[in-house]
């Protein structure tokens, strides 16, 4: 074949190439959802490196194959629904009136939600690091804003969560990145344990995080070596779990076993869960339960596809301090 000839075959092979991913592009960002007007822009950090995790690591977690779905509170849109804060920035320390908007696929704020664990809205903070966790009921205005009591604790990078279920449609979690301004280093993720301490109690975390399968938790409830058989009822149930994904903290919905009530399940020491992982990594595990009247926060780092050996008591010298303090 002749010089030109050649250049011509490769001109034309250039320009199949160059239009077949122009046509990629196209049919890709057809997918994602138009800008609201009254969006505000979410700017979205990286996650903090962990390379110094007390000897803890989270892989790389690969993004969904086709059919499959996307974990909750990795996007701030989902379905034609958009979560919209006020503001992304609030003053670390000070106690803020924090404000937003859930905004439906007819581009107006949604009115009408179903009440699923006692609300019609949960609303989860943590900082970036997962060592600073708040779980939240705010209340909607009538102009259908939602407004919340927040006080983030020290400067650095947050995630929040608005866990709802419209009415007429399935649950969905959003999440939207909030910044506390000031000099701030993330801190390592906990080291993986079984055993958390809180206030004087002490809760044991019995079972195995299965990647793609349900696993059952068990959660065992003690004060002073002493179990605890009477748990008041927290969100129509003994406790109430939330597990989140080192690295990308994918939120993970996380069903209790039974209810008060039920004839079956009792007041305590232990509390049953099951709860489904998309992948190896390590999750951070916070269980809200009641006592006496007040709410507390359990907490456990727990490295999925490990397989562990059922956890024993510790003895009373083991179980003193505590993981630090949580909000309510």
């Amino acid at each position: 074949m002749n010089t030109p000839a050649r250049l011509g075959t490769y001109a034309l092979g250039l320009a199949v190439i160059f239009g077949g991913a122009l046509g990629v592009g196209n049919a890709v960002g057809a997918t994602a959802p138009a800008p609201t007007a009254n969006a505000h822009t979410i700017h979205v950090p990286p996650a903090p490196n962990r390379t110094g995790d007390h000897g803890t690591h989270t892989e790389p977690s690969p993004g969904p194959a086709a059919g499959e779905s996307v974990p909750g509170g990795l996007q701030v849109s989902q379905d034609g629904y958009t979560l919209i804060p006020r503001a992304t920035t609030v003053e670390p320390g000070e106690a803020t009136d924090f404000r937003f908007n859930v905004i439906g696929p007819d581009g107006k704020p949604v009115t009408a939600y179903r009440t699923e664990h006692g609300k019609k809205l949960h609303f989860i903070v943590v900082s970036r690091d997962l060592g600073s966790f708040q779980h939240l009921h705010p209340e909607l205005t009538g102009d259908s804003v939602w407004s919340v009591k927040l006080t983030l604790p020290q400067a650095g990078a947050y995630r929040a969560f608005a866990d709802f279920a419209p009415e007429g449609g399935s649950g969905l979690t959003l999440g939207a990145d909030l910044q506390a301004p000031g000099a701030h280093e993330p801190k390592a993720l906990p080291a993986t344990s079984r055993t958390s301490t809180v206030d004087g109690y002490t809760v044991i975390l019995d079972g195995a995080l299965t990647p793609g399968a349900s696993s059952k938790l068990t959660l065992k409830v003690s004060k002073d070596g002493h179990p605890i058989a009477d748990l008041q009822p927290y969100l129509g149930a003994y406790g109430h779990l939330v597990a989140l994904r080192a690295g990308d903290l994918a939120y993970l919905h996380v069903h209790p076993d039974g209810e008060p009530g039920d004839g079956r399940t009792p007041p305590g020491p232990e509390v049953t869960f099951y709860a489904e992982v998309p992948s190896r990594g390590d999750y951070r595990l916070f269980l809200d339960f009641q006592h006496e009247g007040t709410v507390r926060t359990a907490d456990f780092t727990v490295r999925a596809g490990q397989i562990v050996a059922p956890t024993t008591p510790p003895t009373q010298a083991a179980t003193a301090g505590s993981h630090g303090d949580h909000d309510h």
